[in-house]
């Protein structure tokens, strides 16, 4: 048989093709990773009226390359009376939950007729909500091993804050699930295709009475998940967890060199993973208005990946620019906030998207 047509075999294909996806997926989200580490630094100069990095390259832009040799050659020290399993392997397990996240997300619509999803499973979402609260797990096990106070109170913030969002961000997507009718993430955007995005119906087929009727929980949802997303990637104004003004920096107080860089590798890759679910679920995914898919052609294949990451970007700006303008939460504002206000919202929103689709059945 030749060398080609055993490549082209179903099992040998797909095997091939999800490990050269699978790369390329992990190459742009660590490039993004290390470049949204200085988009962050870059913001908060430009809000804070100063240069930000300037001297590594053209607007600094190989400081992240040198920000990780740095961390590489630093000492990685161990304080005594840590627990030594646990401390060691906490930074990968906050870290590794954020990027099977990824494998789910469907960041184009098809390339050579492959389509540009990792696992196309059924219950995506579902995927997606159980993976990700591993990260809290990391956390906590990082603030118990380290035999010391202040990050073992972070880590137990982290959990009670993870508890509290969960519900909400749980309780937030139903909606969603109610109009498409599906918990398949490709499925989904592809409803966003033919409808119009869940927060821009009208962008695609114009407005209409049922369109009208659903936008209104759906902007309700979004409103939810976005903010629910920041408490879920401890960024501020939720980031108590670390909290360095009382914890000194919290759960990662005594990490040093790589240990120290996979937490922040592990926030950062958590942003973009919670990115790339929002851009799922409510901005259409990889699909642009009058821009055809894949199927028209390779170069429509490349331009609907490049869209999905652009949007992601655009997500990523509004987190860095939320962090540099809020204050933070105290810990009992964002309970109150999370059980009081966000959890009766996001199910009373429920009751409301299925009067309204039994009305529109009726």
């Amino acid at each position: 048989m030749p060398a080609f047509d055993f490549f082209l075999q179903p099992e040998v294909f797909l095997v091939w093709t999800s490990v050269l996806k699978t790369s390329v997926i992990l190459g742009i989200v660590l490039t993004m990773v290390a470049y949204s580490v200085w988009a962050e630094r870059k913001v908060s100069a430009f809000i804070q009226d100063r240069v930000g990095p300037n001297r590594v390259g053209w607007a600094g832009l190989i400081q992240p390359i040198a920000d990780g040799v740095k961390l590489l050659l630093k000492e990685n020290f161990v304080p005594a009376g840590v627990n030594k399993f646990y401390f060691s392997i906490a930074p990968s397990l906050a870290m590794i939950p954020a990027l099977l996240v990824l494998a789910v997300l469907p960041f184009g619509s098809t390339l050579f007729g492959v389509p540009m999803v990792i696992a196309n499973l059924d219950i995506g979402i579902l995927w997606v909500f159980a993976v990700s609260s591993l990260g809290v797990y990391g956390i906590v096990l990082a603030g118990w091993s380290s035999n010391s106070k202040y990050p073992f109170l972070g880590g137990i913030r982290s959990s009670s804050q993870m508890i509290s969002y969960e519900l909400s961000l749980g309780l937030s997507v139903i909606p969603v699930f109610m109009v498409t009718g599906t918990l398949n993430l490709g499925e989904i955007v592809q409803y966003q295709v033919e409808n119009g995005w869940m927060v821009l119906p009208a962008w695609t087929g114009g407005a209409s009475l049922e369109k009208l009727l659903l936008w209104i929980p759906m902007l309700i949802s979004f409103a939810i998940f976005m903010v629910a997303m920041f408490a879920e990637t401890n960024r501020l104004p939720f980031d108590l967890p670390e909290a360095e003004q009382e914890l000194v920096g919290g759960y990662h107080t005594e990490y040093s060199s790589m240990r120290f860089a996979l937490f922040f590798l592990g926030e950062y890759a958590a942003m973009i993973a919670g990115s790339g679910v929002i851009v799922t679920l409510f901005l259409g995914g990889w699909s642009l208005p009058f821009v055809p898919d894949g199927s028209q052609g390779w170069v429509w294949g490349l331009v609907n990946i490049g869209t999905f990451f652009a949007k992601i970007a655009a997500v990523i700006f509004f987190f860095l620019w939320v962090r540099w303008t809020l204050p933070r939460f105290r810990f009992d504002q964002l309970m109150k906030l999370g059980w009081y206000v966000f959890f009766e919202v996001a199910l009373v929103n429920i009751f409301v998207t299925a009067g309204i689709l039994a009305y529109l059945k009726s």
